[in-house]
């Protein structure tokens, strides 16, 4: 399902850029753009991070890179 009709981003996309270390709806937009044209999905991106702690804080906090590079879109 999509969350972002701005730019295209589905559910799916959100979850993974969490995944690899995207906590907040900010992180989430530098990552893929989401939530960066009209706004409109930010409380979705919100409700998909969830309120609990980010699953990659200890390794930010051990120097790790927040975000990791994904490969180029086709």
């Amino acid at each position: 399902m999509y969350v972002c009709s701005c730019f295209g981003i589905t559910e799916e996309q959100v979850r993974e850029h969490a995944d690899t270390g995207a906590c907040t709806p900010r992180q989430i937009a530098s990552a893929c753009k989401a939530g960066t044209d009209c706004g409109g999905c930010v409380k979705r991106i919100q409700a998909l991070l969830g309120r609990g702690a980010c699953p990659r804080r200890q390794l930010i906090d051990q120097g790790a890179p927040a975000l990791e590079e994904l490969p180029e879109a086709a």
